[in-house]
């Protein structure tokens, strides 16, 4: 109970602190929705020329993305300070936490939730769900709406376990921003699109090296059964869930064994 009452605290406060400035964060969060809708209109544009991508109708690839935004949306409400964690470690900043009676990773976690990101991002994803949900032929019913809720949990926790092994990197190169951005941010932008219409490398990276795949393919799959999907094992669909806590338990563990490197870099 004490944790769980100074996690609702952290959240808050983070909440608060932003929310002093109202207009500059409504203006940025205004930013951050235009800027990520721009690829969503494109995609758009582009499917009322050509109709399909690989068998994808618009509104199935509006869809797809909805779980990507609606996911990312949680994760930096959750893991914004991991994001940048390499400039803790180089400043010296981690020390604090070292002497602070709390887990290490359970304060960076709660820590400086990056309101304006959240809030663009899941207001966009909850707007191409509304839109896309009752036109694709998905059959909701209480199995259907379970698996979906699972499928965002398991989408969270496995960019969240990307965050904190990119972060634990951290403890032996310090500087590992170039890594994050090859693996996680270039990787996001291909799991906009079905990940068929991908050279077979760039599917495999997708599927067992940074699983994006399971935050919004396969679990689309499950719900849409698209064609494509005879390319791979069907087991995929059904464990998309599941695979998000096996990486965070894999990154936490990571975690607790790289943390015992750290040496202080002072200031």
């Amino acid at each position: 109970m004490g944790e769980m009452r100074i996690t609702l605290q952290s959240i808050k406060m983070s909440f608060r602190t932003r929310l002093q400035y109202r207009v500059d964060t409504l203006v940025a969060t205004l930013a951050v929705f235009i800027r990520e809708s721009a690829n969503i209109i494109a995609i758009y544009l582009a499917l009322l020329k050509f109709d399909r991508i690989n068998g994808w109708n618009v509104n199935e690839m509006l869809f797809l993305y909805s779980m990507l935004f609606l996911t990312y949306a949680f994760v930096v409400s959750l893991f914004a300070d991991l994001r940048q964690f390499s400039d803790t470690i180089r400043e010296g900043r981690f020390d604090r936490l070292l002497v602070r009676p709390r887990g290490l990773l359970l304060q960076l976690i709660l820590n400086n939730a990056d309101l304006i990101a959240t809030a663009g991002h899941g207001t966009l994803g909850i707007l191409l769900f509304v839109i896309s949900a009752g036109r694709v032929g998905i059959h909701w019913n209480a199995a259907t709406i379970l698996y979906y809720i699972a499928a965002i949990i398991g989408g969270i926790l496995i960019q969240g376990g990307m965050f904190i092994i990119f972060s634990s990197l951290c403890f032996y190169f310090v500087e590992t921003n170039s890594i994050r951005s090859i693996f996680y941010w270039n990787m996001r932008k291909f799991a906009g699109y079905p990940i068929s219409i991908y050279h077979k490398v760039i599917q495999v990276i997708l599927i067992y090296v940074v699983p994006f795949a399971f935050v919004n393919y396969f679990p689309a799959q499950y719900l849409l059964r698209k064609a494509d999907m005879a390319n791979y094992n069907e087991v995929y669909i059904y464990i998309a869930p599941v695979v998000g806590v096996v990486v965070y338990a894999a990154a936490y563990l990571f975690w607790r064994v790289s943390v015992r490197r750290y040496y202080s870099t002072g200031n």
